[in-house]
């Protein structure tokens, strides 16, 4: 079927609202916010906060609206996706590139000129790492794919902390690998329950190449990795006991989803599982910040 075939009107404003991924822009401006947020002992300055956040938020659309563009005839073939823009028809190929391009140029600029260099430079290799590294080439390529393009998508928070500080620390990086290690359960508990789409649009997920079962085995040790890497902040000294609480109460949780994924008992687990991942990060990284301040740990802005 091609896309011209299922045109059905003119784009609209909430087509290219859309083609950025707001939800998925949310929750990364969310931990880039708290990424700032952690940096200092006290509060942002008021024009980074809203800059810098705006210009990351702007060049992370711009990475949603690539993968729109380059995965249109994948989009087509499955359910969750059928009715995206790009893929029925509804904004042009050549206008949903214009409509990223100037996107990230806006955002690029805008960090540039109001936040620090290195920011934008960061910014833009986690845009392009998502654009071109992961939907061009690993999303088609291994079913490592999520694993390894997960690295682009852990980059908010340290985005965040390096546009407070101007620099790499330690603690940002540590921010960036609790996502990194979130990604791999949160995706494949989606592609288990989407398994079939996944199929048929010939997309090599792991459960479509090692079957549902390893992929469960799987969601569950890299939760238990990601259990054990969400209390290293508390390890560091970086945040204290409230959010030592916390990670654990939220990490026990899921386990709870990633043991009753591999029971097999429960046919709604695997979505169950990917909507709890949601609710674990954006807790998780909220309990950070209000141990941040209650507890004010004196290393928290080193």
């Amino acid at each position: 079927m091609s896309i011209q075939a299922v045109s059905v009107h003119r784009a609209g404003w909430r087509d290219y609202y859309e083609l950025t991924k707001p939800r998925v822009v949310m929750l990364m401006i969310l931990t880039s916010v708290i990424g700032m947020l952690l940096a200092v002992p006290g509060m942002v300055p008021l024009d980074i906060l809203l800059l810098g956040n705006l210009g990351i938020a702007l060049c992370a659309g711009s990475a949603a609206a690539v993968n729109h563009l380059v995965d249109r005839h994948v989009d087509i073939k499955m359910a969750r996706t059928t009715n995206r823009p790009v893929a029925r028809g509804r904004v042009e190929p050549h206008k949903a590139l214009l409509f990223a391009l100037v996107l990230g140029c806006i955002g690029m600029g805008i960090l540039i000129a109001f936040v620090n260099p290195l920011t934008a430079w960061l910014t833009l290799f986690s845009l392009l790492g998502y654009a071109v590294v992961y939907t061009m080439f690993l999303k088609r390529a291994t079913p490592q794919n999520i694993v390894i393009g997960g690295l682009a998508g852990a980059a908010p928070p340290l985005l965040g902390w390096v546009a407070v500080t101007g620099d790499v620390h330690g603690h940002g990086l540590l921010l960036a690998l609790i996502i990194f290690a979130w990604t791999p359960p949160h995706f494949w508990a989606l592609a288990v329950h989407r398994r079939d789409d996944y199929a048929k649009a010939e997309i090599p997920m792991l459960p479509i190449t090692h079957g549902v079962h390893y992929t469960k085995i799987h969601i569950l040790l890299y939760t238990i990795i990601l259990f054990a890497v969400s209390l290293l902040p508390f390890a560091t000294a970086m945040l204290g006991w409230i959010y030592l609480l916390g990670a654990v109460v939220l990490g026990i949780g899921f386990l709870y989803w990633a043991v009753e994924m591999l029971r097999d008992k429960n046919p709604k687990a695997g979505m169950e599982t990917f909507k709890y991942s949601i609710i674990y990060l954006m807790a998780l990284f909220c309990i950070m910040l209000l141990d941040h301040y209650l507890v004010a740990l004196p290393t928290s802005g080193v």
